[in-house]
């Protein structure tokens, strides 16, 4: 049976489109016309500066796809990745677990603590840390006095352990956003399970696997989306810190990106072609991304059985 919908639920609707506004013409100023832009602008060779187009059609995805720099960057932000995001979430999920069954007044400073980096900027971050990773930095005159690494060894400027030291860093400064995450499914879990589980006599670790770990599923799956998506879109801490180098090892789609689109060091600037570049990258991701999301509605689907 159908009918027409009551006068109120029409006002409600209206209303919600109203507030929804304001966040859908940002989003199509701000997201939408840059991507219609870039796949407009990847057409042609341009460098960004006057009316000089030129049509060259596809010639710029030939190019970006026959570039062994662009496929070894983009091997660098997947590796990167896949490195970064286990990280985060065990580690993550280890002090969320910890704050959230200890003391209120320590949790509040150690929360706040694990946090800060989070809220330093990534530019600041990479400088500071680019000293002390250095080859006469203190922490590579730390591990060295300790017999860990050979004396004037620099971590960064060495093509075996940058990537890896880039990797540490960047855990560091971001596993404050999957802790915060974290705390917040583990707050939703009724202490009342917890309680019943103690008067069966669970330890620990039963409560763990019995109880946080299937009732987190839900929400570990959006942390696992929200940390690759920001994992991918590496720059400003890669950029502090190696600048790509050394010999490209660092190298990751956004630096390629903008070396091509706005730094002097490739030449004239050639935004048509840097446009390709990431007209590329955001297809390979999107499809990352949709196998990604598939997996992880079947893991709810699963937990919900």
């Amino acid at each position: 049976m159908t009918g027409k919908i009551p006068k109120r639920h029409r006002r409600e609707a209206a209303w919600c489109y109203a507030f929804m506004l304001p966040a859908i013409v940002l989003f199509l100023l701000f997201q939408g016309w840059p991507i219609v832009a870039s796949a407009y602008y990847s057409l042609f060779d341009w460098s960004g500066i006057g009316e000089n187009f030129k049509y060259v059609g596809l010639e710029n995805y030939l190019g970006v796809l026959k570039d062994s720099y662009f496929w070894s960057a983009l091997k660098n932000n997947y590796y990167f990745t896949v490195c970064v995001v286990p990280l985060q979430m065990v580690i993550g999920l280890v002090f969320a677990v910890v704050l959230n069954e200890g003391n209120d007044r320590l949790c509040n400073a150690y929360r706040t603590v694990y946090f800060l980096p989070v809220v330093t900027t990534a530019a600041v971050i990479g400088i500071i840390l680019s000293f002390l990773f250095s080859f006469d930095g203190p922490v590579t005159y730390l591990l060295s006095s300790l017999g860990l690494c050979d004396p004037g060894h620099g971590w960064l400027a060495d093509a075996s352990t940058a990537m890896n030291t880039v990797v540490v860093i960047y855990v560091w400064k971001n596993v404050g956003v999957s802790m915060v995450y974290w705390l917040a499914g583990l707050q939703s879990i009724s202490r009342d399970l917890y309680e019943a589980a103690k008067i069966d006599g669970c330890g620990s670790f039963k409560r763990f696997r019995y109880i946080t770990a299937p009732l987190l599923l839900p929400i570990g799956a959006v942390i696992f989306l929200l940390n690759i998506i920001s994992s991918l879109k590496l720059f400003d801490l890669v950029k502090t810190l190696t600048d790509g180098g050394p010999f490209f090892k660092t190298d990751v789609i956004a630096l390629y990106i903008y070396r091509y689109a706005f730094s002097s060091t490739m030449g004239v600037p050639r935004l048509g072609y840097a446009s390709s570049a990431a007209m590329v990258f955001g297809a390979i991701t999107i499809v990352i991304a949709l196998i990604v999301s598939g997996a992880a509605g079947a893991v709810k689907k699963l937990t919900q059985v």
